[in-house]
């Protein structure tokens, strides 16, 4: 085996993995506490690539153009929150769909008209586009382990947040009995939308790590919000530390699936057939897995202790 190659794709693992999280801890929240179905959740992270791409250009920064992108954000998922997603709380998931999916071609018919049809490259400053040599063989991308380092601070910051501190405890309050928590005094609608904003400038900041590697492109997230509710399906609705896990272990397995899986066809079948099945079988195994952990755990690998 190429040991080389293999860490090459375990990187490219986590750096999936990672992104998947971002969107898809945004989406658990707002699935999990909310009790929302936010279909428009990959638009949120849509808007966040073409927004950094457009600051990029304007402030010729990169990392500039992220820190002033992700308040950006958060202010238009605060007002998504209250023009569309309040209304239909007391609505059942049907109409959430339905509304978050008339969402969904409001703002790529906006996004068309703002940047047009074609996709935006983002360039990288020169300290970000090199590579970091670990050994005489073995050189990883500068901006690819950033990615997973920065997703990694964002997991751990989120977990902190939820579990630590006087905002994650409303939060978590919120979520097991709201009636109580507007009784106490809390401004629930406040702090629902501080919720939603949460989670629109992890799924934002997810579409701006990942725009200088592909490019800023029209309809970017609605592939990627149908795996985010692949993982926090496996992770557990509402919770942020299987976000993580599944997020992790989703993003390993489509990579290596990618990229091993027709050299263990090719022990069985012809090399032809084996290239031709194993992309279709790895873009399978996510859902397969899915069905395997949800036939032993029903709930997911790490439900909330409170539902």
């Amino acid at each position: 085996m190429d040991y080389t190659l293999l860490l090459i794709q375990v990187l490219n693992g986590l750096q999936l993995g990672v992104l998947l999280f971002l969107v898809a801890s945004g989406l658990t929240l707002v699935f999990g506490i909310l009790d929302f179905v936010n279909l428009a959740h990959g638009s949120i992270y849509m808007l966040g690539a073409f927004v950094c791409a457009s600051l990029t250009y304007a402030l010729d920064s990169y990392l500039l153009a992220v820190i002033l992108a992700l308040p950006i954000i958060g202010i238009i998922g605060y007002l998504f929150e209250v023009f569309l997603a309040r209304p239909l709380y007391s609505r059942d998931h049907l109409d959430h769909v339905l509304g978050t999916f008339g969402a969904i071609l409001v703002i790529d018919t906006i996004a068309h008209l703002i940047w047009g049809p074609a996709g935006i490259a983002i360039p990288l400053p020169n300290y970000l586009d090199g590579q970091i040599k670990i050994s005489e063989n073995i050189e990883l991308p500068t901006f690819r382990v950033l990615i997973i380092i920065v997703g990694l601070l964002a997991a751990f910051g989120l977990l902190w947040l939820v579990n630590f501190t006087r905002l994650g405890m409303l939060i978590r309050a919120g979520a097991s009995n709201r009636t109580m928590v507007s009784a106490l005094g809390i401004d629930i609608r406040t702090l629902f939308a501080i919720v939603f904003a949460i989670g629109a400038t992890l799924a934002g900041m997810a579409g701006m790590l990942i725009a200088p590697i592909t490019e800023a492109s029209l309809g970017m997230g609605n592939n990627v919000i149908i795996t985010a509710f692949v993982v926090i399906i496996v992770g557990g609705i509402g919770s942020v530390k299987g976000a993580l896990v599944a997020a992790l272990l989703i993003g390993l397995i489509d990579t290596l699936g990618r990229a091993f899986l027709d050299d263990f066809f090719k022990i069985f079948m012809s090399a032809a057939a084996a290239e031709n099945s194993a992309p279709a079988i790895s873009s399978m195994s996510i859902y397969l897995i899915m069905a395997l952990i949800l036939s032993f755990k029903p709930n997911g690998l790490f439900p909330p202790k409170l539902r």
